[in-house]
């Protein structure tokens, strides 16, 4: 190998590692066995796309010790402002040792001293036997080490950027003559992330200046007297200090450790270990690229070796083709207090899924398959037959995702009635943390891995073949399986919902919601296209108008869409401001709130932040919302997830009708657009007024909150009433919007600091403010306080139907983790009351209307909001029955108030 091929690699590990931990706080990996592996897993990745991408000649992971290190021995409070490690480091630390030593990548580590030194000391040595070096790190103090053959490989916070800087790049950054002047800087400017002091009154851009004319710390104190004012006092006072940074910021280069660089050749990983590792961990798609198709088939092996297939039990699996072998099941089913049904089509898509067959189980290992005929007349006939059965009250229906299975029956004309059991559903509240798919849950509950989906019909897209190519006795297998394994299911997770209380939640909440989003998805809402082509027109004449006096008042044309080319604009052009903010990568900060902040005083801000408003409607909204129409029924018939949120909130996606903007007047304008089916026909709109604050009135049992809702008052205008201490009726706009943001504010978790940006006031006020306000309802502190105990005690907290929210950080030693944690446990009860309270709602609602036979439909769900194509004739039945409903789904000692709106399009009514 030539001298010049040869490269090495010096990994910083615990930057690795926290960089993987945050990556993935907030949505976690985690095996089928429970197992945290969030870690690890970004470890690993970042390791294979660096071999992949660099191929190092050598490379190796250097770690940071627990112990104190040299610097801790002469500046105690080094790092000392940091929180303690999260936990998790505890298991991923030998983790990802491990997989290190599956590849053959050596560890290095020492006590007493940190990452940083033992990468330095290699370097060093590394340039003297002429190696090209690229240190692997988020860290700025690397900086110092970068020469002509040492580079740093700074490692972006998008998984897939990266920068790579050599001495003309550092010089740049810094703005200095050297890399090594980089610990000058730091030992001035300080360096907060490792508590390093510095010298008070001086930033980067000071301390680049002061560089620039006196070379290095020790030259500028000599010369103090060259400085002026408060500068020349900070830096005389502070010398020791200074001397003391520098100590701290320098990378130690001469450690006394064994090495050599013959260990860090890269060698070939150890197969049979690293794969079994990702085996284990679950690394399904990083064992694909490192391994090919190969993986699968080792996963596959070793899978079978703990779990069961088709092929180890008995199963009693009959086809029900015949009429007369049809009628003896609908017979058989009929007997049963409850059965499991499952859907096979031929589409994911509802509207257009075409049914191949049902599945049916009521005993483990016993199923039946009754296959459909392609001709859609021929087909409904067959269903007919089943009619009778999905509508009988009196058999629980069991299934998995099974809103899917009955909104395809919708589209067939059957409207199969409950109870139901989705086991899907069942097990978002029993481990809302862990994956719902069928597969997953068979593996981990019922040790059994199905057929894959891909066993019958193919792996690649392209390649597939449609279901209805499937040979019967294989489709007839697979389906029953479904059944089978979903009929199991419901008795492991029946159980599991007794033991830990959430049968409430789960029967009297979740399940009765089936129904009623299918119904919602099935009916959908009607969109008039030519008003919201109509609007896409008027946003673009608006949006070239904007354009035009934009540039007018900018003297030029140029890229709206860059923020390079904006920034120039506005700070360099027109001067707006003296010091504007830039980013991570030197341009000018132009975001919403930079404009915001500017429009006050320069029009052209406010141009441009009308300019993004009326661009993002056009292409997110407007422009988008038309392909979304179902032709042959001319509505959009939105998809809900409803256990999809950790709080019970159901969300909607293709499209989010939920999101649809209604804080500005433009974005209320697309609302026009949803209209009544006909003319027969309105637009009911039922909003819950103030749910959230209700509800926490309602758990705090704070009296004078309640006696505020009991008398009817304005409830902001009450809360401003009594924080800022004047009468009820001398309120004026700008107190009352203080107190609303208190109000929504406070029981999120707001701070001090928090409330002072938002209200744009000093924080003491804010202080005194949220002082104000416990004190003036008592209840909320206390509320706040018990409930925080709680989920330190039990590990969650609930809603009050008993929908669980675990709070895994409540115990954390890291302080961002364990605030993030308080913070959920207070609102998670509120959140998740109100998303309790609408669906109780809308089942009590959907039932009376069905069982009168109204001609009036629920179309609509949008946060605490309903809505409604009304019959014109049963207006005056309706409307009392829903407001009945809303104010009763919940027994509530606080006054709940449902607000009323009628119109011919949703903007109307709302």
């Amino acid at each position: 190998m030539s001298e010049e091929s040869k490269r090495l690699f010096l990994l910083d590990g615990m930057v690795l590692i926290f960089r993987s931990h945050f990556a993935f706080s907030r949505n976690p990996r985690i095996t089928n066995q429970g197992k945290n592996v969030s870690i690890p897993y970004g470890f690993t990745s970042t390791l294979i796309k660096i071999l992949e991408k660099e191929k190092p000649t050598h490379i190796a992971v250097v770690f940071d010790t627990t112990g104190p290190t040299q610097r801790h021995l002469i500046f105690p409070d080094y790092k000392g402002h940091r929180d303690n490690a999260p936990e998790e480091l505890d298991t991923a630390i030998p983790d990802v040792d491990q997989i290190l030593g599956a590849f053959n990548i050596p560890v290095y580590r020492l006590g007493g001293y940190e990452a940083d030194d033992l990468i330095g000391t290699i370097a060093i040595e590394a340039e003297k036997e002429k190696f090209e070096t690229y240190l692997v790190t988020t860290d700025k103090d690397f900086a110092q080490l970068v020469t002509d053959t040492t580079y740093l490989y700074r490692l972006s916070s998008r998984s897939d950027a990266e920068e790579i800087m050599g001495v003309e790049q550092i010089k740049e950054k810094w703005k200095v003559q050297r890399p090594e002047q980089v610990i000058d800087i730091l030992s001035l400017w300080g360096d907060s992330s490792d508590n390093i002091p510095g010298v008070t009154g001086i930033g980067e851009k000071t301390a680049q200046k002061l560089l620039a004319q006196f070379d290095n710390l020790e030259n500028l104190l000599k010369n103090t007297d060259q400085l002026k004012g408060k500068q020349r006092e900070n830096l005389e006072n502070e010398s020791g200090g200074a001397k003391l940074s520098k100590q701290l910021a320098t990378i130690d280069c001469e450690v006394p450790f064994e090495f050599n660089f013959e260990d860090m050749r890269r060698r070939s990983p150890d197969i049979t270990r690293l794969n079994d590792i990702f085996i284990e961990f679950e690394f399904n798609q990083l064992g694909k690229r490192v391994f090919g198709d190969l993986f699968d088939q080792q996963k596959d092996a070793a899978k079978a070796e703990l779990l069961q297939t088709i092929n180890d039990i008995e199963v009693n699996y009959q086809l029900a083709e015949t009429a007369d072998e049809r009628s003896n099941l609908i017979n058989l089913l009929s007997q049963q207090s409850a059965f499991c049904f499952d859907c096979e089509t031929t589409s994911l898509d509802k509207k257009n899924a075409q049914l191949v067959g049902l599945a049916f189980s009521f005993d483990a290992q016993t199923g039946f398959f009754v296959p459909l005929p392609i001709d859609r007349y021929e087909c409904k006939s067959v269903l007919d037959e089943f009619q009778t059965l999905f509508e009988d009250t009196g058999i629980e229906k069991v299934g998995q995702n099974l809103k899917y299975d009955l909104t395809v029956l919708r589209w067939y004309g059957i409207e199969a009635k409950g109870p139901f059991f989705d086991t899907m559903i069942a097990h978002q509240l029993i481990a809302p943390h862990l994956r719902h798919g069928m597969d997953f849950l068979a593996e981990t509950y019922l040790k059994y891995s199905p057929i894959p989906i891909h066993a019958l019909i193919g792996d690649k897209k392209d390649q597939q073949r449609s279901i209805r190519e499937v040979a019967l006795d294989e489709l007839m297998t697979y389906a029953i399986e479904d059944a089978d394994i979903t009929w199991q299911l419901r008795s492991v997770f029946a159980q599991l919902l007794t033991e830990l209380q959430l049968e409430q939640v789960f029967y009297q909440v979740e399940c009765p919601t089936i129904p009623v989003l299918a119904a919602l998805e099935f009916n959908g809402i009607k969109t008039d296209s030519i008003a919201l082509s109509d609007y896409s027109l008027e946003l673009s004449q608006e949006i070239m108008n904007l354009e035009r006096k934009i540039y007018d008042l900018a003297g030029t044309r140029f890229n709206l869409d860059s923020p390079k080319q904006v920034g120039q604009i506005l700070f360099e052009e027109l001067q707006l401001e003296s010091d504007p903010g830039k980013t991570k990568t030197g341009q000018y900060k132009t975001d919403v709130k930079v404009l915001e902040r500017l429009a006050s005083n320069h029009l052209i801000a406010q141009h441009m932040l009308d300019f993004r408003a009326c661009r993002k409607l056009k292409n997110t909204y407007v422009d988008q919302l038309p392909a979304s129409i179902f032709q042959p029924t001319g509505r959009i018939h939105t998809t809900y997830e409803q256990a999809f949120t950790t709080t019970g909130r159901m969300q909607s996606h293709s499209p989010n009708l939920q999101n649809i903007p209604i804080r500005t007047d433009r974005g209320k304008e697309i609302r026009r657009a949803f209209i009544s089916k006909d003319h027969n026909h309105s637009i009911l709109s039922a909003d819950y007024s103030q749910i959230e604050l209700r509800i926490i009135a309602e758990l705090s049992q704070d009296q004078a909150l309640i006696s505020a809702f009991e008398s009817n008052l304005d409830i902001h205008t009450e809360t401003a009433a009594r924080i800022f201490d004047v009468p009820f009726d001398q309120v004026d706009s700008e107190m009352r919007r203080r107190a609303k943001m208190v109000n929504y504010g406070i029981v999120y978790g707001i701070s001090p600091f928090g409330l002072s940006q938002r209200l744009a006031i000093p924080r003491g006020e804010a202080v005194e403010i949220i002082d104000q306000y416990f004190k003036q309802f008592p209840g909320v502190p206390i509320y706040i306080e018990e409930t925080v105990e709680f989920a330190r005690r039990y590990g969650y907290v609930q809603t009050m139907t008993g929908r669980r929210r675990y709070l895994p950080d409540i115990q954390s030693q890291n302080a961002t983790m364990r605030n993030g944690a308080e913070r959920n446990a207070v609102n998670s009860p509120i959140q998740g009351s109100a998303a309790d309270l609408i669906k109780l709602a809308m089942s009590s609602i959907y039932k009376s209307i069905s069982k009168r036979n109204l001609k009036t439909q629920m179309i609509l769900q949008v946060h605490d909001e309903l809505l409604f194509d009304l019959h014109k004739d049963e207006q005056d039945i309706v409307i009392p029955l829903i407001v009945k409903k809303m104010k009763t789904a919940l027994s509530m000692s606080v006054p709940i108030e449902v607000e009323i709106g009628i119109g011919c399009n949703w903007l109307e009514a709302h």
